[in-house]
């Protein structure tokens, strides 16, 4: 009777949309000796639980470069690399409205490279990712006129949020659904072995 759901063909795995939901601007530029803020958010069927909650944000210099961790959240806000950044660092999210956005000051140019957001928010049990790719420039960028693509942006903005809200939705439902169905499966599997090994107790009358 044990048994594992396998996923059907042309859907994810359960694992997969389990996972969270994490967003991020994908290349960020920020002028040298300015300060920048890493913006980074999430979405969660479920309030945030300070000491459940997990976060951290690595640094890493290249594509093949290890990452190395320069804030977390443990039951707190907590800038752990100093030797590279030391005190640019400080924490400008609002956990109650799902943004563990940083702000890093002073940036300077050996700060280019790739900045990762990990976000663990319980029940929810995968773990989401984001990456943003830092560029650091040394003079400002040659201004354009931009006021038709701001109105256009704005109007289509608006509607996409409209969307993205009912998405969100619709997807927390399905979530919960599926983290239900996969919960009983593993139910199932444990009575199965149970029922395999039988019951030491009783032997032939």
């Amino acid at each position: 009777r044990g048994f594992t759901r396998a996923p059907r063909p042309g859907l994810p795995a359960v694992s997969s949309s389990l996972a969270m939901e994490v967003t991020a601007p994908t290349t960020l530029q920020a002028l040298n000796g300015s300060s920048v803020r890493l913006a980074c958010t999430f979405n969660s069927c479920y309030r945030v639980a300070e000491k459940q909650f997990s976060l951290n944000w690595t640094y890493q210099e290249c594509h093949n470069c290890s990452e190395m961790t320069l804030l977390q959240f443990k039951s707190k806000v907590v800038p752990v690399e100093q030797s590279r950044f030391g005190n640019r660092v400080k924490f400008t999210g609002n956990l109650a409205k799902f943004d563990v956005s940083f702000t890093l000051s002073d940036v300077r140019l050996e700060d280019e490279g790739f900045y990762h957001c990990y976000v663990l928010n319980p029940p929810d049990r995968h773990k989401g990712h984001a990456r943003i790719d830092l560029r650091v420039l040394t003079e400002e960028p040659q201004e354009r006129d931009s006021t038709v693509a701001v109105i256009v942006g704005a109007s289509v903005g608006g509607f996409l949020a409209l969307v993205i809200l009912a998405l969100v939705a619709v997807k927390c439902v399905r979530r919960r659904k599926q983290q239900k169905l996969h919960t009983d499966d593993q139910k199932t599997e444990e009575e199965g072995k149970t029922d395999g090994e039988g019951n030491p107790d009783e032997g032939p009358k």
